[in-house]
């Protein structure tokens, strides 16, 4: 299988040209060169940003494509008039954030999207640019087209930097606080299951949306700070507290305590997506442990300080406010 990657290969791209390597496919990525690719991958020099900056792909054919793409549509629009004609199957990482608000909990793929634009260009909010390179591909490749809706995804070579922030701080030590309840569900996606199932899902030829992203209920807070606190083999004390303490300090979460969400209607959403329709098609996630286990492993081999996507806020609490919570 001959394998197009877009989109860069850090994190969720690093992760799928791993996974295609590991097959025997080949595997080709057109970057700026910012970051180096995996040993293996046959690496073209492009910027998708740039007045001609597809130049790189002007010629060639592939069996699939598998872009990762963040920002204006347009440069998926026009990744794929490019390409198409001389790519079998086209899969584009998408995110469970195009549905529209206000959301609904348990919601599967037939549920209303955002409005946008296959030809939107600049700054663009982040849901209205998935949907809009959802179109683009719609438009040129119909049902070639594969659209993968990650939910939160998690594991090695995270560059968001909200499980690694968790490790982090627990591996500091000391009283940690833990918000509650205890027993919160959480629903994730491991990058390397995520990898792991488009990639199958392009090998089958599947076409049209799928909710990508573990079971509800697939893990708890607790379970994945309880591993945390395993994995680091440091001292910390996980002091749970209440939601509404937490909210009536002004802390603000999935940014200052990343992963969790206090109960309501954006949790709900976030962590209560129907995928029945990805495990029908073969979906399989591994236990939280693994992915905390090979999270810390992986930071710890870079030295501990996880790397940083410029397009994304700093995450994390700070210690002082930290240990004011914790005085009561």
């Amino acid at each position: 299988m001959r394998l197009l990657l877009l989109g860069g290969t850090n994190f969720v791209g690093r992760t799928v040209a791993e996974e295609a390597l590991a097959r025997g496919w080949e595997v080709t990525a057109l970057n700026r060169g910012t970051q180096p690719a995996p040993e293996g991958v046959t690496v073209l020099s492009g910027d998708r940003t740039a007045e001609g900056g597809l130049a790189a792909l002007a010629t060639g054919e592939w069996d699939a494509v598998v872009d990762t793409w963040s920002w204006a549509p347009a440069s998926v629009r026009d990744s794929a008039r490019l390409l198409n004609g001389r790519v079998g199957h086209y899969a584009y990482v998408s995110s469970r954030s195009v549905y529209d608000y206000p959301p609904v909990g348990g919601a599967d793929e037939s549920a209303p999207v955002v409005a946008s634009s296959p030809d939107a260009e600049g700054e663009v909010p982040y849901a209205e640019a998935k949907r809009g390179a959802e179109l683009a591909l719609e438009a040129e490749f119909g049902g070639r087209a594969l659209l993968v809706r990650a939910g939160l995804i998690l594991g090695p070579y995270e560059n968001i930097g909200r499980l690694p922030w968790w490790l982090n701080r627990i591996a500091r030590g000391g009283p940690v606080l833990a918000p509650g309840p205890r027993d919160l569900p959480l629903q994730y996606i491991d990058a390397r299951d995520l990898a792991i199932w488009t990639l199958d899902a392009v090998a089958a030829r599947l076409g049209g949306p799928y909710n990508v992203v573990s079971p509800a209920g697939h893990t708890t807070m607790g379970e994945l700070l309880e591993d945390c606190v395993r994995v680091t083999g440091s001292d910390a004390e996980l002091r749970w507290t209440d939601p509404e303490r937490i909210l009536a300090a002004g802390v603000e979460p999935w940014t200052e305590l990343p992963i969790w969400l206090a109960p309501g209607e954006l949790y709900d959403f976030l962590h209560g997506a129907s995928v029945a329709r990805a495990v029908g098609a073969g979906l399989r996630c591994r236990p939280v442990a693994e992915t905390v286990g090979d999270t810390w492993a992986w930071l710890r081999s870079i030295g501990g300080g996880a790397p940083q996507r410029a397009d994304r806020p700093n995450v994390g609490l700070d210690p002082e406010r930290e240990a004011k919570l914790l005085r009561g």
